[in-house]
């Protein structure tokens, strides 16, 4: 009975500590105070589960908790921010797998289970396999080991339909017949039909709506946490999976405005193919030297950053640090504004700013920078192109027109900084190169900011 209570109060406090944990990942001054509350959180949910010895090994755990260990460390502080969108896709993969295979150990056992948790276990299932092979195609695409466009065929919507249906008859035997002979072959198809749906589902999307994606996979982790949980009756583990998917679901709400397009579609498959746009865009594009343009940053008394993936690319934030302080030691206002689906994941530029330390008061958002964008001498674009593109406004005929973008094109002056004239994920042409006001600087965006930093040196 002690023992019991023990645990429970502990997850109790655990719970506490992933909501505060949550609360403090809002703004990006607090996040690493909310990532250590999480992971104390679920650490402490770990040791004190081992008092219970019906439900773990205690041995195994100790085990697993090194090994694990070990990997999270060699992960973080060996991938590269270029990989990081890569590596948050395999964190959800992992979470999924997890809750399958919890699920599949729960249904394999199938010991007098009741209707409700033979129904969690089979969400816990059939969301967890979905998850986790979604995950892996999203985690081979931004690792471009697969294509990044999106992947169509014609009756695909037929194809995934039926698949639907044989998961709906699959899991009505499981949970209605679950002590008929054939149920192993049955679960083995569920799950087979779960992995398969996941790779239907990623497919057909672009590599635009990548940070869509990686959040919508995450929302699913937490719900397949959350149902298996339900599996196994560890309230806390219900709690955490809730929280997750519920955030998952409010980000993926956030990314889905950002590039206007509706939580329903998101939800029920239906991401469109990132299509080229046939509409062709005319002007000249006016080149620009490093050498030139930091005479004009030289004058300048306020420049905004608008950084892209480019920047993670070129691995140019912290030489773009370096140009900041220059800038403010000659008496500029320097601010960076961030788009929210900039990058290949959500809040990927604001990792890769703090990084180079960054100062968090200097980061804005979209709506808040494009109040006061006109004021601004230098918009300076680093590996940014979606997000920028002012056909999103001007152009009706546009595949992103009404999506919300940062107006740099407003700005007095323009420096783009890019390798060359590809377009974006997008894939169609940005009028912002042609702009009056725009300036084209080719080559690796960090050797520029070198350049530039020199020329304030000299």
């Amino acid at each position: 009975m002690e023992t019991d209570l023990v645990i429970n109060f502990t997850y109790v406090l655990a719970a506490i500590l992933f909501i505060l944990g949550l609360k403090f990942l809002g703004h990006p001054s607090s996040a690493r105070k909310g990532n250590a509350l999480s992971g104390a959180a679920m650490l402490l949910a770990i040791v004190v589960t081992l008092l219970d010895r019906s439900i773990v090994s205690f041995e195994w755990i100790l085990l697993a908790m090194f090994a694990g260990s070990i990997v999270g460390i060699f992960a973080a502080r060996l991938v590269a921010m270029t990989a990081m969108p890569e590596m948050v896709s395999l964190f959800n993969g992992i979470g999924g797998l997890a809750s399958l295979f919890v699920a599949w150990s729960t249904l394999e056992k199938g010991i007098n289970l009741s209707q409700f948790v033979l129904i969690a276990t089979m969400l816990a299932l059939l969301i967890g396999g979905v998850t986790f092979s979604g995950s892996i195609v999203a985690w081979a695409k931004l690792s471009e080991r697969i294509t990044g466009r999106a992947v169509v065929f014609r009756g695909q919507a037929i194809v995934n339909s039926a698949i639907v249906v044989a998961i709906l008859v699959a899991g009505y035997v499981l949970v209605t017949q679950p002590n008929i002979p054939n149920i192993p072959n049955i679960l083995y198809i569920a799950m087979a039909l779960a992995l398969v749906m996941g790779i239907m589902l990623v497919m057909p999307i672009g590599g635009a709506d990548m940070p869509v994606v990686i959040s919508l996979l995450n929302s699913y982790s937490g719900l397949a946490a959350c149902a298996a949980g339900f599996a196994i009756q560890n309230n806390l583990l219900i709690v955490a999976g809730s929280l997750v998917g519920a955030g998952g679901i409010i980000l993926t709400s956030i990314m889905c405005k950002a590039m206007n397009r509706s939580l329903s579609n998101v939800l029920f498959s239906g991401f469109q193919p990132v299509h080229t746009s046939d509409m062709v865009i005319e002007g000249e594009v006016k080149p620009l030297s490093a050498d030139d343009a930091y005479y004009v940053l030289e004058a300048a008394q306020s420049v905004v950053v608008v950084p892209g993936y480019g920047m993670a690319v070129a691995q140019a934030q912290h030489a773009m640090k370096e140009l900041q302080e220059l800038l403010e030691n000659n008496g500029a206002e320097v601010a960076y504004a961030i788009h929210p689906v900039a990058g290949r994941m959500p809040g990927h530029m604001n990792v890769l700013l703090a990084e180079a330390d960054v100062s968090y008061e200097q980061l804005f958002e979209m709506d808040e920078i494009n109040n006061r964008i006109e004021n601004f001498d230098v918009a300076l674009v680093i590996g940014a192109n979606d997000v920028v593109n002012p056909a999103a406004r001007e152009m009706q005929g546009s595949p992103i027109y009404g999506m919300p973008v940062i107006n740099a094109d407003l700005a007095k002056n323009v420096f783009v900084l890019k390798r060359g004239m590809a377009s974006g994920f997008a894939g169609i042409d940005n009028p912002l190169f042609f702009k009056p006001n725009s300036r084209m600087i080719f080559g690796d965006a960090k050797d520029t900011l070198n350049n530039m930093i020199r020329q304030f040196a000299d």
